[in-house]
């Protein structure tokens, strides 16, 4: 069975949106986000996914021309903004610094329109990254933690207070410390800090308990993990990694239903019990993920050089290894209790 990636994952009605978006049609993301409503986690992950397809077209300005009064085609603006924003930061175009200013600023209104709403707060989120140097005050504010450095605290506050353990907003926060490191030196251990000091606070079935497994995939992704692919698995099958993953597992995988899961964690998982040895557990986690896959992490940790289609390969190798060994030695059920694993 071959993977399918796509940015919906099973979201079929995003699937569709995201079709229309494509091709210039804005009715069906209209309907869609307007049905979303106030399921926070849900429209966070909409609004960045067709924010995303959006940014290549004009769908949200014609949207906007024929509602100008919609506040979901405003939300759509600034996402589509912030994207182009991004885009624009990564390719050093002369056009970015405008561009930048331009998203801020409908973001910034945006945020007026309804308090309630996290999706205005986590554009503003989103550009703290570009703003590697730490210009902007909003940028620099004292961390929580006092081994945490400087930086858009307050914004990550701001979404808290909107929807408590936003997935996007803690994943924006390592993009801003991953983009700290063109600027700053050591940036890459305050990403693994940062990650360890959510998942030892997180809430039992929050996904930020994954955070320990993005920082180390960046970490291999920097440093080029497959460039030693005779050593890269040794620090996922060691302490604290394996403590994480099995954290992760216990106390998010199998207290949360499956369906309600992101692809890029149940990926990311995948391949830290895998690359863990931890083989039994990873193929309940690929069958979860069912026919869908994600590019990372194995694109950051494979062991196949230069070879076309490497993240693939190593994923279909992966999940081929978890079904044999449960093949041979069937899964056990759930642990009444699960282990406890230490949280930082």
């Amino acid at each position: 069975m071959h993977p399918i990636y796509h940015p919906a994952g099973p979201d079929e009605e995003l699937r569709a949106a995201v079709t229309d978006t494509r091709i210039g049609r804005w009715l069906t993301m209209r309907n869609l986000l307007a049905e979303t409503g106030s399921n926070w986690r849900l429209r966070s992950f909409r609004t960045q996914v067709l924010g995303i397809v959006a940014a290549g077209t004009n769908v949200v300005e014609e949207w906007q021309a024929e509602e100008p009064d919609n506040y979901n085609a405003q939300v759509m603006l600034a996402r589509v903004s912030v994207e182009r924003a991004l885009r624009s930061h990564r390719q050093r175009h002369g056009a970015a610094g405008s561009l930048e200013q331009r998203a801020r600023a409908t973001a910034m209104e945006t945020t007026r329109r309804e308090w309630r709403d996290p999706v205005p707060w986590l554009c503003l989120l989103t550009l703290a990254q570009v703003d590697v140097r730490q210009v902007w005050r909003a940028h620099r504010e004292r961390a929580p933690e006092p081994m945490l450095p400087t930086g858009p605290w307050q914004l990550l506050y701001e979404v808290n207070r909107r929807d408590p353990g936003s997935r996007e907003a803690y994943h924006r926060m390592i993009q801003f410390l991953l983009a700290r490191q063109v600027a700053e030196a050591g940036a890459l251990a305050e990403v693994m800090d940062f990650g360890r000091w959510v998942a030892s606070w997180a809430r039992e079935g929050s996904p930020l308990l994954l955070l320990p497994l993005y920082a180390l995939a960046a970490q291999c992704r920097r440093h080029g993990g497959w460039h030693r692919p005779a050593t890269w698995r040794l620090q996922w099958a060691e302490e604290p990694t394996i403590g994480y993953t099995l954290k992760a597992y216990h106390h998010w995988f199998r207290r949360t239903d499956p369906a309600s899961c992101s692809v890029s964690d149940l990926s990311y998982l995948a391949c830290a019990l895998w690359a863990g040895h931890k083989l039994h557990e990873a193929s309940e986690v690929f069958d979860a993920l069912g026919p869908y896959a994600a590019g990372e992490p194995w694109a950051s940790v494979h062991d196949y050089g230069s070879q076309p289609d490497a993240a693939k390969a190593l994923f279909l190798r992966a999940r081929a290894e978890a079904e044999s060994a449960r093949r041979r030695a069937p899964l056990r059920g759930p642990a009444v209790h699960p282990p406890a694993y230490p949280s930082g």
